[in-house]
């Protein structure tokens, strides 16, 4: 099978300059500047422009603009069945809203599991579009995030979903 080329490019945004990673199967990563779980890049990873990466730039510059609340890229995480369990799950955490990561263990039917749902948390490999940043503590504490918690407070202020004792 041959392996399909991933393009990527860097785009400016209002939290840095972000990487942005796709193929023809989806998006595969957006990375922040320091990014704590980065991507695996292989040979296939060359640096060029793609269609969904100019849709991503598009889609992301009109959520930055306070002009979208959700995103229709298709995508294409690599992980673990878990792994994109919980992925798939934060895409339910709906625009403002945020969940703790014991609502996030009990929405995939493993409420034991909460410490292992963090762990995958942490390494999405798409933030923003599929949003980690809407998780916090259970007490309503903003907690580890791949962008920083200064960039999780900014994206959170932006969707109006910054827990009150933090405004």
């Amino acid at each position: 099978m041959k392996t399909l080329p991933v393009h990527w490019m860097h785009i400016d945004s209002p939290v840095g300059r972000l990487l942005v990673a796709a193929s023809d199967e989806g998006i595969h990563a957006i990375e922040f500047p320091r990014n704590r779980h980065p991507v695996h890049r292989d040979d296939a990873w060359i640096e060029a422009t793609h269609p969904l990466i100019d849709a991503t730039r598009r889609q992301l510059g009109e959520y930055f603009a306070g002009k979208r609340e959700t995103f229709d890229l298709p995508l294409a995480p690599r992980g673990t069945p878990f792994q994109l369990a919980v992925w798939n799950a934060l895409r339910e955490i709906p625009f403002g809203a945020t969940w703790s990561y014991g609502d996030l263990a009990r929405h995939i039917g493993q409420p034991s599991a909460v410490r292992a749902v963090g762990a995958a948390n942490g390494r999405n490999p798409i933030p923003i579009i599929v949003p980690c940043h809407r998780v916090i503590g259970s007490d309503g504490s903003l907690t580890g995030f791949g962008g920083g918690l200064p960039t999780k407070e900014f994206l959170l202020r932006l969707e109006g979903a910054l827990p009150t004792a933090l405004i």
